[in-house]
């Protein structure tokens, strides 16, 4: 009996419920997450996010396992296959993952250092600036260009975003 890891392409916002209604019927499951910190009423808070959205990797058995209990599973949307033949994953793959996230794992910063912001409330409200770092849980350290001359000022958390990159027209 050889085992192999498949992909289950899982419908928007259900991976969480297919993994479990998978796990409920005995599948062998892996969901890899990674710790986030994300804005959430003006707070800066960690949470766990998949690290491959909409998608649950399955270990099972080409021959002996029921691959259509599967596919009426809730939440799941299909099998991921190419001209209709399952794809398996290599082994080392799926354990190159999972000794990547065994170590200890940081959180990953909702900003980083150096990084094009925009401040959306205040008096400074549609200003760029840069992110240099965090003072607190509430407040964000920003580099600012006033006047022609670097100034860093510290605004609350939720009066700043990500800048969006340019688009490009041509």
């Amino acid at each position: 009996m050889s085992r192999s890891w498949y992909v289950v392409h899982c419908r928007p916002r259900e991976d969480a419920r297919a993994l479990e209604h998978l796990r409920r019927q005995s599948f062998h499951c892996y969901a890899p997450t990674l710790n986030v910190e994300k804005l959430r009423q003006n707070r800066r808070i960690a949470v766990q996010e998949p690290m491959f959205p909409r998608y649950v990797f399955v270990r099972l058995d080409e021959v002996s396992d029921n691959w259509h209990r599967i596919r009426s599973t809730r939440g799941v949307a299909q099998l991921v296959h190419c001209h209709e033949r399952l794809l398996p994953i290599d082994d080392r793959i799926i354990e190159g993952i999972q000794a990547r996230l065994t170590v200890d794992q940081p959180c990953v910063p909702y900003l980083k250092a150096g990084e094009r912001v925009v401040i959306t409330d205040g008096p400074f409200s549609d200003v760029e600036a840069i992110f240099l770092a965090n003072d607190g849980k509430e407040r964000v350290m920003l580099l600012l260009n006033i006047l022609h001359r670097e100034q860093t000022l510290t605004f609350p958390v939720g009066y700043v975003r990500k800048a969006r990159d340019p688009v490009m027209t041509s």
